[in-house]
C-alpha cells in the first residue's frame, strides 16, 4: 500500500517529442548544431527532409545522410508541397505526415514562431544570426570545396573531386597517383586489382582468371573509392578505377563482361581523368 501510494503521489514525467523541419540542402554543420541542440533538449526528435523535384543531391540520399549522422532521430522525407510561406498549411500537412502534433519544434529561420502557433507547441529558436556556424546551404552548394571545414564525412565524399590515373602496365600510375596526393594533402586509393593479383600469383602460381574475380575487383575498388572520398581533402586521387577493371576482363578472358561494365557504369564518374603515357 506504501508502495502503491508513493508512485501516486509523484508527478508522472510525459516524454517531449521535438521536431525539425528543412531541406537540408545539402546538410552541414549548422544543420548538425540545431539538431544536435533539439535533440539534447527532447525524449526522441524527427528531422524532416522536404523533397522538392530536381534538387540534387535529392532528398532520399540527404536524408541517408542524416540518418548516419544523426542515428537517434528519426528522419523522414516529405513531399514539398506546401508555398513556403503557408505556415498553417504547413503545420497542418505536418500533423498529417506525423500523424501528431510535436511538442516542440526547432528551427533557425523566421518562420517557426508562426509554424510553431499553428502546430500549438513551443518553438526554440536556435542560431539565427548564424553566430556558432556560419554557413548556409546556398554557400555549400555555391561552392563545397570552400565550405568543407562544415561538411560531414557523407557530405565530403559525395562532393569530393576525383581524379582517377589510367594508363598502360609500368607507367607511373602508382607513383604519380602517390606523389599528387601528398602535394595536395589527401588520400589516395590504391589499385586493388594488383593486390588481388599478386595475392593469386603467389597462392596459385599462375594467372588463371575467373569472371567472377574481375566483378569482386570492380565492386572492392568502388567500395575502397567511396570510403577514401569521405577523408579525402577536397580531391580524391584514384589509381584506377572499375572502367579499367573491365578492360583488364577482355584482355585476360577474351570477351567482355555485362557484369563488371555494369558496376563501372552504376559508379561515380570520375571528374577528371589522367592517361599516363607509355615513355613514362
Amino acid at each position: 500500500g506504501r508502495g502503491d501510494s508513493g508512485l501516486m503521489g509523484r508527478e508522472r514525467r510525459v516524454a517531449t517529442r521535438g521536431l525539425v523541419i528543412g531541406k537540408f540542402y545539402p546538410p552541414h554543420r549548422g544543420h548538425k548544431y540545431l539538431i544536435d541542440t533539439a535533440r539534447a533538449a527532447v525524449d526522441t526528435l524527427t528531422v524532416i527532409v522536404c523533397d522538392h523535384p530536381g534538387e540534387i543531391p535529392d532528398a532520399s540520399l540527404r536524408a541517408e545522410w542524416l540518418r548516419e549522422i544523426h542515428p537517434d532521430a528519426e528522419v523522414r522525407v516529405v513531399d514539398d508541397c506546401v508555398p513556403a510561406d503557408d505556415s498553417r498549411g504547413w503545420a497542418e500537412y505536418t500533423v498529417r505526415c506525423l500523424g501528431y502534433a510535436p511538442d516542440v519544434v526547432f528551427t533557425s529561420e523566421d518562420y517557426g514562431e508562426a509554424y510553431a502557433r499553428f502546430l500549438g507547441c513551443r518553438h526554440v529558436l536556435v542560431d539565427r544570426a548564424r553566430r556558432e556556424m556560419p554557413i548556409s546551404g546556398t554557400r555549400v552548394r555555391a561552392d563545397p570545396l570552400g565550405c568543407w571545414e562544415y561538411l560531414e564525412p557523407p557530405v565530403r565524399g559525395y562532393y569530393a573531386r576525383r581524379v582517377c590515373l589510367v594508363g598502360a602496365e609500368s607507367t607511373g600510375k602508382t607513383t604519380l597517383a602517390r606523389q599528387l596526393a601528398e602535394h595536395y594533402r589527401t588520400v589516395w586509393v590504391p589499385e586493388y586489382g594488383r593486390e588481388y593479383s599478386e595475392r593469386k600469383l603467389e597462392a596459385d602460381g599462375c594467372y588463371r582468371w575467373e569472371s567472377a574475380e574481375f566483378a569482386h575487383i570492380a565492386r572492392t575498388q568502388c567500395e575502397w573509392e567511396n570510403a577514401a572520398a569521405r577523408r579525402a581533402n577536397r580531391i580524391l586521387v584514384c589509381d584506377t578505377d572499375a572502367f579499367a577493371t573491365s578492360i583488364w576482363h577482355r584482355r585476360y578472358l577474351g570477351r567482355r563482361s555485362p557484369e563488371v561494365e555494369a558496376i563501372a557504369a552504376s559508379h561515380r564518374r570520375p571528374d577528371l581523368y589522367l592517361l599516363t603515357d607509355v615513355e613514362t
